[in-house]
């Protein structure tokens, strides 16, 4: 039996390599199963027990403190993990052996329409800046992109036929779609653009006086745009939390209550699996509510 290390490794490697998994999957994975080997001690597959799984959950959650959904984390990679050892003829732990807690449906807390068209109109729109954030803002809302997905686009769009081709989790490719207050934001934002940087989105140095030419840096990161978004809440006078992946709950709310089918919505989000649309659907099933009104106590109304 090979050791517990060289196991891991061929693990991490067959999910970056065969099943195509992003980076920041194996960097989790191996964040989380490090975690779990380096609590028990172990030095084979072979002795990774129901006993020691236990601990290590108990540990996680009296020692850790961590939330319920963050513990389910690391047993699901341990579990998956485990999977594979099976699938390569170890003879480990059955993955059945571990029981996932139930975690309670996320509630998704949206901000009103008037609220979102205060904020989206904040960026103001006599600076490179402000136009860049305009259409940062507009972006986001018109696609339900993830923030890596935003930093990482190429600024050569065609925004005639206003759709994008972008690459999400696992490498997958989907097409996604702009408004046209997203292509006109973009198309300001580009035409006062004098760097040749080959990013859509990039990154000014601070500045000195409000007026001056920002200097760019690089390519946008997540955290500028956590940032801005951050920024032109408070400027809209929003008290409701707003982040990059909230617009994206936005979006798909949005498309929803104007009567958009669960599936097609799946498809523009880019989520592998429909369950995890669903949480949206507590918010915005038009139809449900059409019954409801049309033959709930329908007789009562005679009265």
């Amino acid at each position: 039996m090979a050791s517990i290390e060289k196991s891991l490794k061929d693990y991490l490697d067959y999910l970056e390599i065969e099943k195509n998994r992003s980076p920041k999957t194996r960097e989790n994975y191996e964040r989380y199963l490090k975690a779990f080997i380096n609590f028990s001690k172990i030095k084979k597959p072979e002795k990774i027990t129901a006993e020691n799984i236990k601990n290590f959950r108990a540990h996680l959650a009296r020692k850790e403190n961590l939330k319920k959904l963050t513990q389910t984390y690391y047993a699901i990679a341990i579990r998956n993990f485990l999977k594979y050892l099976i699938k390569n003829d170890y003879e480990v732990l059955s993955p059945d052996k571990i029981e996932l807690p139930k975690i309670a449906r996320r509630q998704i807390d949206i901000i009103e329409y008037a609220d979102l068209e205060r904020f989206l109109a904040a960026p103001a729109q006599n600076t490179l800046r402000g136009l860049r954030d305009r259409a940062i803002l507009e972006m986001l809302f018109s696609t339900g992109l993830r923030i890596s997905e935003l930093c990482n686009l190429d600024r050569y769009l065609n925004l005639n036929r206003g759709e994008i081709t972008v690459r999400g989790k696992g490498e997958k490719l989907r097409v996604v779609f702009l408004s046209d207050r997203a292509k006109a934001a973009i198309k300001n934002w580009l035409d006062k653009r004098t760097d040749t940087l080959e990013h859509l989105f990039i990154s000014f140095s601070k500045q000195t006086s409000p007026l001056a030419q920002p200097k760019v840096i690089g390519k946008i990161t997540p955290r500028a745009v956590q940032r801005l978004v951050e920024f032109y809440r408070r400027k809209a006078g929003i008290a409701k939390n707003i982040t990059p992946h909230q617009l994206r709950h936005q979006f798909a709310t949005d498309l929803l209550v104007n009567g958009a089918d669960l599936r097609s919505v799946q498809e523009l989000l880019g989520h592998s699996n429909i369950s995890t649309t669903q949480i949206y659907t507590h918010l915005t099933n038009k139809e449900l509510r059409e019954v409801h009104k049309s033959f709930h106590a329908a007789r009562r109304k005679r009265y």
